[in-house]
């Protein structure tokens, strides 16, 4: 058998209310995140998206990590599109190697029993 060890989250960023200064905003959030600027936007890697009781909903990968996440909370494409209110956490592991990533996405995709991904899921019958 295999032992995968998945990734630690070097990057978890949460759904917080927005810093007002007088009448605008500090930061403009995006569904409650105003931190998405933590996330490196140049590294490829794993993102988690959770909601408030720490079920996982979404697991994927990408290239770019911080392009990718703000494409699930504006794509009309997304499989999160019609759930983009539920994520209250997001959870990003920097891992650079493609074989890699493909390999940590499946893995949490089936472990964690991912919600709302329909691709590489083979827990469902």
């Amino acid at each position: 058998m295999i032992n995968i060890q998945p990734p630690k989250a070097d990057i978890t960023i949460v759904q917080r209310k927005q810093e007002v200064k007088g009448d605008e905003a500090i930061i403009k959030p995006m569904y409650g995140f105003i931190d998405l600027h933590e996330i490196p936007r140049d590294k490829g890697g794993i993102i988690q998206f959770f909601n408030h009781s720490g079920e996982l909903l979404f697991v994927g990968k990408a290239r770019k990590l911080r392009q990718r996440v703000k494409k699930h909370f504006e794509d009309n494409v997304s499989p999160l599109k019609n759930h983009r209110d539920e994520v209250h956490r997001i959870a990003v592991s920097i891992v650079e190697d493609p074989m890699e990533r493909e390999i940590y996405e499946t893995y949490l995709i089936n472990t964690g029993q991912a919600k709302y991904n329909v691709d590489k899921v083979f827990y469902r019958d």
